[in-house]
């Protein structure tokens, strides 16, 4: 049975319970009051419904806290047990009295069909409230371990779907994590590729000025080697032009005296020869005067050397003044 259906037989038997006692209260109250009228002085019977009214107010007192504590699955205790069967007991009592003392046994058995089924009634309606107490009991802890079941279930699909979600969370940082060191060992590796460009640039670029100025140094000590060769060679092509200006004076030189001796010799020859006896031949005579010009004879004397007119020797002597003079700048330049 569902809920649903326990609460139902729950009303139905609480609707059924008050309707008996009801009944019997009713029933009890117009039975019990003649009796107490009865017995009771003239100027107090109007206080006969009294009595049936008190016992029956047990009754539903008894009734509705066994109904409560049946519902709360509890206990009254020995008291509650006694003031049931004492409200039932007088309530059966004061319902058979009347029959009984005019010895009327069905009459007793008529009057005692309410009481004994309030009595049993409410005995039956505490074990039925019990059972259904007991029953909503087991329901409510079946729902309650369905629902803490749900819960743990909800809480473990709950923890479940964090867990992932932490999971996915951690792996997504994860990723961002090695995105983030990879990114960041990339731009560590261009950085260190572009520092090695720039450090390999500065070493070329080093490279090529030391190449560079190198170059220039050796450049230099070429040019400076060429040069110390080039003034070495002019040096060298100024000592060999001094020497060979020396060799050509030197050979100028003794040519000049070797020539100077061979006239002398010549003069000395022409002039040993003494006067001639009979003009010589021009040629001869030419000669004769070269030499005796150049010794210093007077025109007389080469005259008689050669045999010619003082005339003719003294134009070959102007003819050689003139050639020596001539011949005296062109020597000095040379000589220069």
């Amino acid at each position: 049975m569902n809920a649903v259906q326990i609460r139902s037989a729950e009303r139905t038997l609480s609707w059924g319970t008050w309707l008996i006692v009801a009944g019997a209260m009713l029933y009890s109250i117009l039975t019990v009051t003649p009796l107490a009228a009865a017995h009771t002085p003239d100027q107090w019977r109007w206080t006969a419904p009294i009595l049936p009214l008190v016992v029956d107010a047990a009754v539903v007192i008894v009734v509705r806290l066994d109904a409560v504590l049946a519902q709360l699955d509890a206990h009254g205790g020995r008291w509650s047990v006694a003031l049931r069967w004492m409200t039932g007991c007088m309530t059966l009592a004061l319902n058979v009295a009347d029959s009984a003392l005019k010895k009327d046994m069905v009459g007793v058995a008529v009057h005692a069909v309410a009481p004994l089924l309030l009595i049993v009634t409410a005995e039956t309606s505490l074990a039925y409230r019990r059972a259904i107490a007991a029953a909503v009991a087991q329901t409510e802890a079946e729902q309650r371990a369905e629902r803490e079941a749900r819960d743990r279930a909800r809480a473990e699909r709950r923890d479940a779907a964090d867990r992932r979600a932490r999971e996915e969370r951690e792996h997504a940082a994860t990723l961002a994590r090695e995105q983030r060191e990879h990114e960041a060992a990339l731009a560590r590796e261009q950085r260190e590729r572009e520092e090695a460009a720039r450090r390999d640039e500065r070493e070329r670029a080093a490279a090529a000025e030391r190449a560079e100025r190198e170059a220039r140094e050796r450049r230099e000590r070429e040019r400076e080697h060429a040069e110390r060769e080039r003034e070495q060679r002019e040096r060298e092509a100024a000592r060999l032009r001094e020497e060979e200006r020396q060799r050509r004076e030197e050979a100028a030189r003794r040519e000049e005296r070797e020539r100077q001796e061979r006239a002398e010799r010549e003069r000395a020859a022409l002039l040993a020869g003494g006067p001639a006896e009979e003009k010589l031949p021009e040629e001869r005579a030419r000669q004769l005067l070269a030499a005796a010009y150049a010794a210093g004879l007077p025109v007389r004397q080469a005259a008689e050397l050669c045999g010619w007119s003082t005339g003719w020797v003294t134009a070959r002597y102007q003819e050689l003044r003139d050639t020596t003079d001539q011949h005296t700048p062109a020597l000095e330049g040379a000589a220069a």
